[in-house]
């Protein structure tokens, strides 16, 4: 493996560290009845692991809609993952600026929840993907 391999891979496992710690904050906020901040979070636990395998790839972007543009291009439609990930990732934003931004959203527990195993099963498929023997 050549060191900018070893770079990316590098990167690659910090993003999906981070996805992970996010998920967690998710639960947290899951238990403690913060269901606009659980959703927030675990929507940044599906874009860290959209941005490990970026990472992978060499692609950056320091926003959020161009993280999202370059999963849907280079791993959506090449097939590389199932195209159930590309609206996951797409949905789960649109949810996390009404969670942040709206004056007068409201989120119940089944909307976390579902976020919640949204951003799960995106984690695990990431992890897959990286060569992780356990995405959870």
């Amino acid at each position: 493996m050549t060191p900018e391999e070893q770079r990316q891979k590098a990167l690659a496992a910090s993003r999906l560290k981070r996805a992970r710690q996010h998920l967690k904050s998710a639960r947290d906020l899951l238990v403690n009845e913060d269901f606009a901040d659980s959703v927030s979070r675990s929507y940044y636990a599906i874009f860290q692991a959209a941005r490990a395998l970026l990472a992978i790839e060499q692609l950056e972007s320091r926003k959020h809609s161009g993280v999202i543009a370059l999963f849907n291009r280079h791993f959506v439609k090449t097939g590389k993952v199932d195209k159930q990930l590309g609206v996951v990732l797409k949905d789960a934003r649109r949810s996390r600026e009404i969670a942040d931004y709206s004056d007068l959203a409201e989120f119940a527990r089944e909307d976390a929840e579902g976020q919640l195993r949204d951003a799960e099963m995106f984690i695990q498929a990431v992890a897959k993907l990286l060569g992780e023997e356990s995405g959870g």
